[in-house]
């Protein structure tokens, strides 16, 4: 076994951008933990994925845009499940503290 903490940022170096690891993965599922730092999606892109995606923020505040320009404003302990093919973006993450949040992507 092998234990790591959520919330260690040794070695993350977040001025190079967004970072994500995938903590565990199977058949059908990936888990990936994510830290931002003010990052948000590329002006003019939309995530628009073939599975269903569940997200929660541990730790700071993010926006997750629609592209009928709703927003999910989420904060610690917060979650949402964004459907298949729903078209989305990071509209804002908060820089202190970091957002750190955990993503479950379901493989269409």
């Amino acid at each position: 076994m092998y234990l790591k903490n959520l919330f260690d940022l040794h070695g993350v170096d977040l001025d190079k951008g967004e970072f994500t690891e995938t903590l565990f993965s199977g058949k059908g599922f990936r888990v990936e933990r994510i830290v931002s730092k003010g990052h948000v999606t590329e002006r003019g892109k939309w995530y628009d994925q073939s599975g269903d995606e569940w997200v929660t923020v541990l730790k700071g505040k993010a926006e997750i845009m629609y592209d009928d320009m709703s927003v999910d404003e989420l904060c610690e302990g917060d979650h949402v499940t964004i459907p298949a093919h729903v078209r989305h973006r990071v509209s804002n993450t908060s820089e202190c503290p970091e957002c750190v949040w955990i993503a479950v992507h379901k493989e269409g």
